[in-house]
């Protein structure tokens, strides 16, 4: 039997969490919301512009989204809670890195949340597509946060510095799974600054983001170079990120991370595993799973 629309939304359903996920939703959904015409607006009052995803986006212009059950159209419960939950046990201010911030989404959204939580904020992104950036500034912007509110980077998140290739879309593509290439030799790197097809980018570790500063929720979401980039960056991650929240492309990345996390004494929060088809025999990717691990070093055990 295939996996149809229908088994793969209820298949959102089936995380396993150590806390209350639909409650923490619930406490961040905000009442008596009112539609703004021409952008899309969601439970917790964030607002999103169409232009971010036009496919998804235009028909729900001047809506209220509500909560998702199980999903909304960018995120689960899964996602949604275990983001929520590091925006309810901060203090004083909220910080995120978002890895692949693609359009600020969780930027954005746990933002927003801080704010309605009385909290304040300073947002950090890195993205390698220029156009992702531009929207990601006009949503913040839209939402209310100053240039002083979130910090944005051009570039690829990695294991260290460097540079890396990434594809160069044209104007009207929104690439949404676009791969680096790590450090390239000499040869082709000077292939791709010729190529305008491609960019050349710098590479940016924890370190260099983090500035030594905690960092309440660390959200990557970077194309399958997830594991590379935990493993790279792993000392600064224990010494400085609380809980750590990855959206994962394989399954065989699952097991990594997890044997990995076990070991360093990480404790498990949430967990939805990737969906997958088989395609030729094969395993492929249809929806990213999720993972959120706590720091025990910076956070209590509150299961």
């Amino acid at each position: 039997m295939g996996i149809g629309r229908r088994p793969a939304i209820e298949s959102l359903y089936q995380y396993n969490s150590s806390f209350d996920a639909v409650a923490v939703i619930d406490l961040a959904a905000r009442h008596g919301l009112t539609p703004t015409p021409g952008v899309v607006t969601n439970f917790i009052g964030a607002q999103i512009p169409p232009q971010v995803h036009p496919s998804r986006l235009m028909e729900l212009a001047g809506t209220v989204e509500g909560p998702p059950d199980p999903g909304n159209w960018h995120a689960d419960i899964a996602e949604w809670a275990a983001a929520l939950r590091c925006v309810n046990q901060s203090k004083d201010t909220f910080r995120i890195i978002e890895l692949g911030c693609g359009w600020a989404c969780w930027l954005t959204n746990t933002g927003v949340a801080a704010r309605n939580a009385g909290l304040k904020v300073d947002l950090i992104g890195v993205e390698g597509n220029a156009q992702h950036l531009d929207n990601a500034r006009e949503t913040l912007a839209l939402n209310g946060f100053d240039a002083q509110d979130y910090t944005l980077f051009h570039g690829i998140a990695a294991p260290k510095t460097g540079q890396a290739l990434f594809p160069a879309p044209n104007a009207d593509e929104r690439i949404w799974n676009g791969e680096a290439v790590f450090y390239p030799d000499a040869a082709t790197l000077e292939r791709a600054k010729a190529d305008p097809a491609v960019q050349v980018l710098d590479c940016y570790p924890l370190s260099e983001l983090s500035q030594n500063q905690r960092v309440d929720l660390l959200h990557i979401d970077i194309q399958g170079a997830e594991r590379d980039y935990v493993l790279g960056n792993f000392p600064d991650i224990r010494r400085h990120v609380a809980r750590i929240l990855i959206g994962t492309h394989s399954r065989q990345i699952e097991g990594h991370l997890t044997a990995h996390f076990l070991a360093a004494g990480w404790r498990l929060e949430m967990e939805r595993p990737a969906l997958v088809r088989i395609q030729k025999g094969r395993p492929k990717l249809a929806i990213d799973g999720v993972q959120m691990w706590a720091n025990p070093q910076l956070t209590p055990d509150l299961t």
